[in-house]
């Protein structure tokens, strides 16, 4: 399973996304959407951080603990 987190600088939201995939044990590529724009072409996200798992946008924003499990599983 490929998973990327889209982010922008000073994003809070984004290391609270971050802290949930440590700590399912989720191995995960950061990708900051300012210096790859071509990702907000691919994947438009207008709340960040944006989930990408195996090339599929899966959320826009922070997602409830429950409601990622589910789509890690």
């Amino acid at each position: 399973m490929k998973v990327e987190v889209l982010t922008s600088p000073a994003c809070s939201n984004c290391k609270v996304l971050e802290n949930m995939l440590e700590n399912l044990g989720l191995p995960y590529d950061l990708i900051d959407v300012t210096e790859k724009p071509e990702y907000l072409t691919k994947y438009p996200i207008f709340v960040a951080p944006g989930l990408v798992i195996d090339g599929k946008l899966v959320f826009s924003g922070v997602p409830k603990i429950k409601d990622l499990k589910k789509i890690i599983q």
